[in-house]
Parts: C-alpha cells; structure tokens; sequence
C-alpha cells in the first residue's frame, strides 16, 4: 500500500522516522498547528476539487502546513503567499524552481527473502509504537522496496540524480550489500537513465578484511565514493555491543582513509549525528582527519545534528557553552583542527532537514551556523529517503525557507538567496562528485523514468480524481 493512500496529514507534520531513531514526541506548537492544518483540509480539498489524500500530498497542503508553522513561529521563516494553500497555480509558482537537484542520500531495502525478518520486524514494531492511529501504510517489505523509491526519488520529484547508499552490517537482514547498490545503478543506466543513479561502498572498517577489500569493492562496483559508521560494527564488537572507532584514529580511521587515497576514490561519506549520542557518533574527529587528509573529501552525513534530549538541548547559536550540542561539535572540530569554510569538509542535511521543517527556528540556527562553518559551497542536499515518502515536499520547503534578517544580523548567518538554495540543492553536490550540470539536466529528461514523470505530471494537473 502506498503511502499516498490513506488521508492523513502533510507529511512534515507525521512522526516520520528511520530505522535509526524514534521520533520525538509533539510539542504543544506542533499540536496546534496539527489541530489548524486537520480543520481545515478537507473544506480546502473540496474547494480545490482533490481527494484529502492528494490535498495533503500535494503542494496546496505543503503551504498550507508551512504557513501555518510559519504563524506559530512568528514567521518570517516561509513567507509564502496565503493563496498558495488554496490555488494550485500559486502553490506551484510559490514554492516550484529550476534548481538542478542531486540528493546524496537516498535509501531502498532489499527485498531478497533471507531479509524477511528481523529488521523488518524491528522497523515495523517502531513504526506501530509512534504512529498506530494510521498504522496500515506501511505494512510490508513493499513500503520500502526498489518500486516505491523510484516512485519516491524519480517519479514524484524533481531529482535529476540521486546517490544510492545502504546502512551498515554483515547480516542477511542487511537494507543493501554493495553488490546490490551496485546493480541497481546498472538497471537504471539500461532503462535508459544512465547517469542518474550513483552509488557508494559501505565500508566496516573496524572489521577484518574489509580495508584490504576496498580494492575489489573499487574495481566490481564502481563506486562514487565509501560510506562508513564510525558507531561501530556488531561483528567487529562481539557480543557484548558496537566498539565503535574515530577517522582520525591510528588503527582503523587512518589506514582506512590511507586506502580510499591510494585507489582515487577520495571521498568519504560518514554518519554523524543522528546516533543518540553514541561517543563515536559525534563529529569530533572530522576536523583532524581533514586537516591530515587535504586532498579526500569529507561529506557529513546529518552534520552532526541530534535530536533535543534532556542531555541535548535544542539547537541555538554557536558558543563555547553549547560547543558539544549536535551540529556544534561539527562546528568546534572544524575551527579547532583549522579547517576553513569552503575546504574539504561538506555538510548533508538528510534527515536532519526534515526533521527541522517543523522547528523553523531551530533550523534557521542549524542552516546558518552550517553556511558560516563550511560555506555556501559546501553544504549539501540529501533527504534520507525513502523514509519520509516522496522527496518533493522536502525540496518545496526548503525552497520556501528563509532565515530572518534579524538572525541573519545578530549572528552572521548569510541570507537564504536563490543563489545559495541553487547551491545546495545541487550545484555543489554535481562539483563534489565530478557532475557536468548541464549534462544532468539532458539526463533527467530523457529514459523510461522521465517519460512515466511526465505522465504522473499530466494526470495530475488533470484535475485527478481520488483514489
């Protein structure tokens, strides 16, 4: 069953999570907001003849949910016009763009049978635990299978190319092997999308053997660049829980890096943040292993970002008193290692966007302080899909977020200009991974996936009826 089939809500306001965290709780701002958004929907949908479903897929409900988060806000955070949450036409002209869009982080669970249970039964027991009132939408292995990320990252998106990844481990119930990443990118090249899909290596490098293999992972594989968890690998750890491990530690982050030098792959994507705060979790290392490591870029999965806890409050400015709080402990290893703005350090705001979108100002502080420490060309858009549904929502809120001048003035954070979203949409993700812009565009426009796009497109401004 697909997502878009039950009615619900705007999919930013859903405690939507990944297999690697349960979602906060709503705060009282949350559930008023909810409580403005529900009210109104289905009186919106009839008048703009949609099904609620679609109504709240589409760009007419993503308004009306930001502009209401906007309200409680004290807005100025996504000041769109109050038409765009009733007339489709000014839904696409508030909140569409060209922007070449690469998202670098996108997910799909393998659907092999020895996978069958134990993720699966953990994920889906998550699932019912934060959101049994609409439990049924993800029933199955389907809810997250190769079919519904085409339709979430190609077809119901603006994503010209997206990068194929996987989440660690050695276990048959593993999301993807890199065999897998791999041969999904080949079926994509054969249907005619060639180019559109890039994939990674997951590399467990506290693990034996797996330093030494990069080689032929390198030669069968072709990846783009090595995805690791510095948390830890269960198999490298026992029985006893992950060790875990630092990229600039001499036995394991060096010699791993030494080798993705060696073979001219020099790109590393790691996870950092999002591990409810594990030591090895938070990007203190990032800074020395640039500094030591010039010529291998550095992309930081979440930036660092973990969610508000009683240990982790919510995110604010910089300062020395908050240095350890989520995206600052990014911010701090990079000026203490004396890695500057623009170096080789790139912040991926997969998952940590959406789950901002709700807490604008929160975000304001996250983008602002990310812009400051690395530059306008070096944070980068990713999503974490196929998690939170079909990608478009995510880019369509960041297209309308802005950070308030005030803040802007008070803490030297850079405007949101439609030069910068350029940039982060895309344009600096086509730099790090050798992409002509251009030639995405041509691609994005031609093969299977393009032609069923445009199809969805026209039977969408057809007037649709529900499902």
């Amino acid at each position: 069953m697909s997502f878009r089939d039950r009615p619900r809500l705007p999919v930013f306001l859903q405690r939507r999570h990944t297999d690697e965290f349960v979602p906060p709780g709503y705060s009282r701002r949350d559930t008023e907001v909810i409580s403005r958004v529900v009210a109104a929907g289905p009186d919106t949908a009839k008048r703009t003849a949609q099904a609620l479903a679609d109504y709240w897929s589409g760009r007419t409900g993503t308004a009306a949910g930001l502009l209401e988060l906007d309200r409680a806000a004290g807005g100025g955070y996504y000041p769109l016009p109050p038409e765009a949450a009733i007339d489709a036409e000014a839904a696409a002209e508030a909140l569409g763009g060209g922007e070449l869009v690469i998202d670098v982080q996108t997910h799909f669970v393998s659907d092999r049978r020895e996978a069958a249970t134990g993720w699966y039964d953990a994920i889906q027991a998550m699932y019912k635990s934060v959101a049994p009132d609409w439990w049924g939408g993800v029933d199955g292995v389907a809810a997250y299978d190769m079919a519904e990320y085409l339709r979430c990252v190609f077809l119901e998106s603006e994503t010209a190319i997206a990068v194929l990844t996987s989440g660690p481990g050695l276990e048959p119930d593993r999301m993807l092997f890199n065999r897998e990443m791999a041969a999904t990118r080949e079926l994509l090249d054969r249907l005619g999308a060639e180019g559109r899909l890039l994939n990674h290596c997951v590399v467990h490098a506290d693990v034996a053997g797996e330093i030494e293999g990069m080689g032929r992972e390198r030669d069968s594989r072709r990846p783009v660049g090595w995805k690791v968890y510095t948390m830890g690998s269960a198999t490298a750890a026992g029985p006893t829980g992950l060790r875990g491990w630092y990229l600039d530690d001499e036995d394991t982050g060096v010699p791993f890096l030494e080798n993705a030098r060696t073979l001219g792959v020099p790109l590393v994507c790691a996870h950092k943040g999002i591990s409810q705060l594990a030591p090895t979790g938070s990007p203190r290392d990032v800074g020395p292993a640039a500094k030591a490591f010039p010529d291998i870029d550095f992309v930081i999965y979440h930036s660092g970002y973990e969610f508000p806890t009683s240990q982790a409050p919510e995110e604010g400015p910089y300062s020395q008193a908050t240095a350890d709080v989520g995206v600052n402990r990014l911010v701090k290893s990079l000026r203490d290692a004396g890695v500057t703005p623009g170096s080789n350090v790139y912040a991926e705001l997969g998952t940590t966007w959406f789950c901002l979108i709700r807490r604008p100002e929160e975000a304001a502080h996250v983008l602002g302080k990310l812009l400051v420490a690395v530059g306008e060309d070096n944070v980068i858009w990713g999503t974490d899909s196929i998690w939170y549904g079909p990608t478009q929502v995510s880019i369509d809120a960041f297209r309308a977020f802005q950070i308030p001048a005030d803040l802007c003035e008070a803490f030297g954070y850079p405007e949101l200009t439609p030069e910068r979203k350029a940039k982060i949409l895309g344009l600096n993700a086509a730099r790090v991974y050798g992409i002509d812009p251009e030639a995405a565009r041509r691609r994005a426009g031609l093969g299977d996936t393009a032609w069923v796009r445009a199809a969805l497109r026209e039977y969408a401004a057809s007037g649709n009826p529900g499902r």
